[in-house]
């Protein structure tokens, strides 16, 4: 079986935070908010600063108050939070363009659904190393719809 070290280091990573999370549940007795599992995501980045994972992770949902919460990382966990987008990946420059074209606050969640995809596939498109689609999430407080999208496969 073939497998390189970056599909390993983000198996590790994604089992990590499986057991933290699993530990946070078991300790406080309720579920991790977006905001905690930010701050934790970005400790045990930086812990691993001088053999980083090599991702750079987006972490969003709905606080307390239904509110939204998005925040970005770089590989060694430096976090950046904001109200409207974030954007992370080879296409970075790409996607701030598109996002900030697009984006509008209080959109509804087809709107947002679409505004998302048009900007990832636009993106997506002008850069080879993106890959050949996206998959979307929308979390609302009535719950998560996930869409994959199809990207050019040239």
């Amino acid at each position: 079986m073939r497998c390189s070290f970056d599909v390993l280091f983000r198996q590790t990573l994604a089992q990590l935070l499986k057991f933290r999370m699993s530990l946070y549940k078991l300790k406080e007795d309720r579920e991790i908010k977006p905001k905690t599992f930010s701050a934790l995501l970005t400790s045990i980045l930086y812990e691993k600063r001088f053999g980083p994972y090599f991702t750079e992770p987006v972490v969003a949902g709905l606080d307390e108050n239904d509110e939204p919460f998005v925040s970005a990382m770089d590989l060694i966990g430096a976090p950046v939070f904001t109200k409207d987008f974030v954007v992370a990946g080879t296409c970075t420059p790409n996607l701030y363009g598109m996002c900030e074209t697009l984006y509008k606050p209080d959109m509804e969640a087809d709107e947002l659904f679409e505004t998302v995809s048009q900007c990832l596939l636009a993106s997506v498109d002008r850069d080879a190393l993106s890959g050949w689609g996206a998959v979307v999430t929308v979390i609302t407080p009535e719950g998560t719809t996930t869409r994959k999208l199809k990207g050019r496969m040239d």
